[in-house]
């Protein structure tokens, strides 16, 4: 055979394997790639640029990579939702998130219930990046990330809520790290020492299985603005420490090994408002007679789940939905506190999908005025005095603002690059993998991933 008959065969079974073989060429081109993605929950755009706030680490990588001035986030602006966001590329109306778990009717006439441990085929309807990389590929790993329990397409992964019997939970309490019994009363824990020995996992995983694709979340600083408010002395002291433990995560991917092959992405999921008023909103279905306790369970015809800024409304009961639906409406949009009342017509522009989208879905949405916010607990007054901080309002709040910082491999030095929004970061980290996320809507971030 000709050496040219030979070049021609062989070109044959390159186009071949590459068109049957998806995202062949580009796996081939990246499979040294590593990108690591560290979610800082609740850390507001605007204490990033705080000159005062002690973050060492995050400024370096701010100087020396890239750094929005602020990234907004997807309503409901929850971390449930916003996560999925982040991995997928879309909004509410096409991943379908719109709690922090998966929202379940018990019953008929029964209040709604939020489960966080479900599947994360049952709650997330849409393709993420960590299922095209699989795909593709490349090894996927996560840490403390959200609805994403049972993911087949996770190949490493230390939870939420860690099992001893876990491989890497194995390779902590081996290595004396943490024991079996401190795993077992894991969530019984202080949340930074959960964020302690979550990042312990995270720099484990990295250094002993090098995944291509790492998703890291950290929750201290979300607790304390919930008790506290955004930039109180609990919440500067949690910034100072979850810088710590990204410089931990800093000081691997500088290693030989890692280093001018890794890329580093820091986010968060939303910013955070402080207030001075709770509102009950299922006080007002008491009021109205469509809430009552029977044989201590609240039964009715609507309910309301809080979700800090906004609530979302259900009518529980089918049979009156034509009726109750306007009937709420105009009940809610003269209380004290709500800013505005949404229809199932205004869902679009929300982000938001519509019950004949979504089993998740609710009849309206109800939207807080500053100062306040929704909660639970129907067995109290409408609106109570109260202190703290929350988030969940509108996502054209600038309060509600995320952080967004790259650095590392694709990443050019000292970029600012203004606003962005959350669902550009999966199409991000496609480019940095060299693969396609076909489904997301936002745009790959400019210059990222060249």
């Amino acid at each position: 055979m000709t050496r040219v008959r030979r070049f021609a065969r062989w070109l044959v079974v390159v186009s071949y394997v590459a068109s049957a073989t998806p995202g062949f060429l580009q796996s081939q081109a990246q499979k040294e790639r590593i990108v690591v993605v560290i979610s800082l929950d609740g850390f507001p755009a605007d204490a990033l640029q705080d000159p005062r706030l002690p973050i060492p680490t995050l400024r370096k990588l701010a100087r020396e990579g890239a750094v929005a001035d602020s990234m907004q986030p997807v309503n409901p602006t929850v971390t449930w939702p916003n996560h999925t966001t982040i991995v997928s590329g879309v909004d509410a109306s096409e991943h379908q998130v719109l709690f922090n778990g998966l929202l379940t009717r018990p019953g008929k006439n029964a209040p709604m219930a939020i489960e966080p441990w479900r599947d994360k085929d049952l709650l997330v309807h849409s393709p993420t990046i960590y299922d095209a990389a699989h795909d593709a590929g490349f090894t996927t790993a996560q840490v403390d990330w959200v609805a994403i329990y049972n993911a087949r397409t996770i190949d490493w992964k230390f939870p939420e809520l860690p099992d001893p019997n876990g491989e890497v939970e194995r390779e902590l309490i081996a290595d004396g790290t943490v024991t079996a019994e401190q795993l077992k009363t894991f969530e019984d824990s202080s949340q930074a020492w959960q964020d302690e020995i979550w990042t312990d996992a995270a720099a484990k995983i990295l250094k002993e299985h090098k995944p291509n694709l790492l998703l890291f979340h950290l929750l201290t600083l979300d607790d304390l603005n919930h008790a506290y408010g955004p930039m109180s002395a609990g919440s500067v002291t949690a910034m100072a420490y979850l810088d710590s433990q990204v410089r931990r995560i800093v000081e691997i991917l500088q290693r030989p090994d890692f280093a001018k092959r890794s890329t580093l992405i820091i986010v968060s999921d939303h910013g955070f408002r402080s207030y001075k008023f709770e509102i009950h909103p299922n006080v007002l279905l008491q009021e109205k007679g469509l809430l009552h306790l029977e044989d201590g369970t609240w039964k009715g015809d609507a309910w309301v789940v809080p979700e800090g800024g906004t609530a979302m409304v259900h009518v529980t009961n089918s049979s009156r939905k034509a009726e109750l639906i306007p009937a709420l409406k105009s009940i809610y949009a003269l209380a004290e506190g709500v800013e505005r009342v949404y229809v199932a017509e205004d869902f679009a522009k929300l982000g938001l999908p519509t019950s004949a989208q979504s089993d998740q879905a609710p009849d309206l949405v109800l939207a807080a005025k500053p100062d306040y916010c929704f909660a639970g607990d129907p067995g109290k007054s409408f609106v109570s005095s109260a202190t703290g901080g929350t988030h969940g309002f509108l996502n054209s709040d600038p309060n509600i603002g995320a952080i967004f910082l790259a650095w590392g491999a694709g990443v050019p030095k000292g970029v600012r690059l203004g606003s962005i929004t959350n669902r550009e970061v999966a199409p991000t980290i496609a480019k940095l993998l060299g693969i396609e996320l076909k489904s997301a809507r936002g745009r790959k971030i400019p210059g990222i991933g060249q």
